[in-house]
């Protein structure tokens, strides 16, 4: 686990940007890989799901190491995910990318729920989605899938990192989702990435505004003279931005 702590005004930040913007900060910094890929949401949520990364890795499951039994275990990896995921943290499952069988189902789901925790990724698929979707826990996965876990996956390690839908994903990296899917920002650049993406925001919603009302995006979009960032801080200075 890093010894980066997710600040409340860094996380306050992230709450009001779109994976894009935060996609287009990374590749600045060299970053291409950190839209992880083939997840969507279960349902749309009104705001973001932010959170530093507390993970699960799934191998393939053997059939002689995977029978019902396993889940009797109380430090069943799963299972200890699920109880030890911290509050505010997002469980992030390295499923191989293997939709087969279930990474969840809705009642571990509503446990991580009911425990604070912010949200929860596999790039594999959950059961009862529908149960899922109607929870107020922000859940992405790749599709649904009704068979239980130990059908294809064995739980292995908790906190290590992962790979996740072509992503790397390190303990205590945070993770922004909304409508459209989820990025991983390394945790060392998460401050200043909050703080840029929200200045990138407000001139991409002032942007909005002014092609909205006919304006080209020549020199506009990116601001390539002195008016456009003259308009910008009238803009900001007006809608308190």
């Amino acid at each position: 686990m890093t010894n980066y702590d997710l600040s409340e005004e860094a996380r306050k930040k992230l709450m009001g940007v779109a994976t894009p913007t935060i996609a287009t900060a990374l590749f600045k910094r060299g970053l291409r890989n950190q839209f992880i890929q083939d997840v969507r949401p279960l349902s749309a949520k009104q705001t973001n799901m932010v959170g530093q990364a507390f993970t699960l890795r799934y191998i393939p499951a053997r059939e002689d190491l995977n029978t019902i039994e396993v889940f009797k275990d109380p430090n069943h990896p799963q299972r200890a995910a699920v109880e030890q995921c911290p509050e505010g943290a997002v469980l992030v499952m390295d499923s191989r990318k293997d939709a087969r069988a279930a990474s969840a189902g809705s009642i571990l789901i509503s446990r991580l729920q009911v425990r604070g925790v912010a949200g929860v990724v596999t790039d594999g698929g959950f059961r009862d989605s529908p149960e899922i979707a109607n929870l107020t826990i922000h859940a992405y996965h790749n599709r649904p899938s009704a068979p239980t876990n130990l059908t294809h996956h064995q739980a292995y390690d908790i906190n290590v990192p992962i790979g996740c839908g072509d992503v790397a994903v390190f303990p205590g990296d945070v993770l922004v989702g909304d409508n459209e899917g989820v990025i991983v920002i390394p945790a060392h650049l998460a401050d200043e990435i909050a703080a840029e993406t929200v200045e990138m925001t407000a001139y991409e919603d002032f942007v909005t505004e002014q092609v909205m009302n006919g304006a080209t995006i020549i020199g506009l979009y990116p601001a390539t003279s002195e008016k456009p960032k003259a308009d910008f801080a009238a803009w900001r200075q007006k809608h308190g931005r």
